[in-house]
């Protein structure tokens, strides 16, 4: 019985946990799974012989990239550098191995080689959060998300950073087998078999303000240093002494967002901060942060991907006090925005900023 070959692409300066992480979902033989077929696993490199690996050891890849010639999955773990050509010796075999019917699977960075092969081409894609404006400036003929922890278009699975890995190997279990099997084998693991929410929930985003002395960068610093108040367009506005329109169009420009909804972006941000801090009820983190009940809810699950509790249920070493704020009193979030969303780590529909209207309190 054939069984299905894997090739995962190995190389010089590669960390050791996607690589590892591969190979223990698909080496790894599972006799007690009884299924018709499992995998048939090789490393592989442009280069066989010995590659060095993060935290200075080498590891002895055995295989050329001939291997892609006759694997039924190619999966490449990352990149050497996310700023450097990928090999087009590399980048013409992933295109073969996918014009032969392969299935080619990203993990992390390695994003940047399925879309410098031009794999990605009028795809939706994600990488780790960290990368994710880089591939959005290198090819604009992607559609990035960084909000999710794989999108799975078939033939190409792109997947998120680091223990992302881990999801995107289940999930191709899930494909292939189905879920009983894909719970089992992360059961053997010690891991869920699917997580909630994206990677949105881990990623810092440090706000792109403008300029202090600049009338939107002043604006939106008081903003969030009144993140407790509900706020209207109007106020902020005067306090850029600008119309509203302009206020709007200029917030659009300096931000990406319409002020409304930026603003929003940011209250769940410092409400999130809360909840990784403190034991706050969810209703005191609400106030905090000048939403209500309902709304905070709302606002945190479409933006984090997950709710409130299930976030906060991530940090159980938090201390059981009144904290998160400065010697003012201010909550120490100034953090910027995800402008996507993902529900159970699966790419979905993009969130949508609308500005409220301009009376309205935001």
């Amino acid at each position: 019985m054939r069984r299905h070959r894997i090739a995962c692409l190995a190389f010089d300066g590669m960390p050791p946990f996607e690589l590892a992480t591969v190979a223990e979902v698909f080496a790894v033989p599972r006799p007690e799974l009884d299924v018709d077929w499992w995998y048939r696993f090789e490393v592989c490199a442009e280069a066989p012989g010995p590659h060095r690996i993060v935290g200075g050891f080498d590891i002895v890849v055995h295989h050329g990239l001939d291997r892609l010639r006759y694997a039924d999955t190619v999966i490449v773990p990352g990149v050497a550098d996310v700023r450097r050509e990928v090999s087009p010796t590399v980048l013409d075999a992933l295109r073969d191995a996918h014009a032969r019917g392969a299935r080619v699977v990203s993990i992390c960075s390695g994003a940047f080689a399925l879309a410098a092969a031009g794999l990605l081409d009028g795809r939706e894609a994600t990488t780790h959060w960290r990368y994710a404006r880089l591939l959005r400036e290198r090819h604009p003929e992607v559609t990035v998300d960084a909000s999710v922890l794989y999108v799975d278009h078939g033939s190409v699975i792109t997947g998120a950073g680091t223990a992302a890995g881990i999801d995107v190997c289940l999930h191709v279990i899930r494909s292939d087998h189905g879920a009983g099997i894909a719970t089992r084998v992360a059961r053997r693991m010690v891991v869920a078999s699917h997580r909630e929410g994206g990677q949105a929930q881990f990623a810092e985003h440090p706000v792109d303000k403008a300029p202090s002395d600049d009338p939107i960068g002043k604006a939106l610093m008081y903003a969030l240093d009144h993140l407790h108040r509900r706020l209207t367009v109007d106020e902020l506005a005067g306090i850029a002494h600008l119309s509203v329109r302009q206020f709007e169009r200029r917030c659009v420009e300096a931000v990406g967002l319409p002020p409304g909804r930026w603003l929003t972006q940011q209250r769940i941000r410092a409400g999130a901060t809360l909840l990784e801090s403190a034991d706050h009820p969810i209703e005191t983190v609400a106030g905090r942060v000048g939403l209500t009940v309902a709304g905070f809810r709302h606002h945190f699950r479409e933006i984090m991907g997950v709710s409130p509790s299930a976030y906060r249920r991530q940090f159980p070493g938090r201390p059981a006090t009144e904290g998160g704020g400065d010697a003012r009193g201010r909550d120490p979030v100034r953090r910027g925005i995800a402008r996507t969303r993902g529900t159970g780590g699966v790419r979905i529909a993009q969130g949508s900023g609308t500005s409220p209207a301009r009376k309205e309190e935001m």
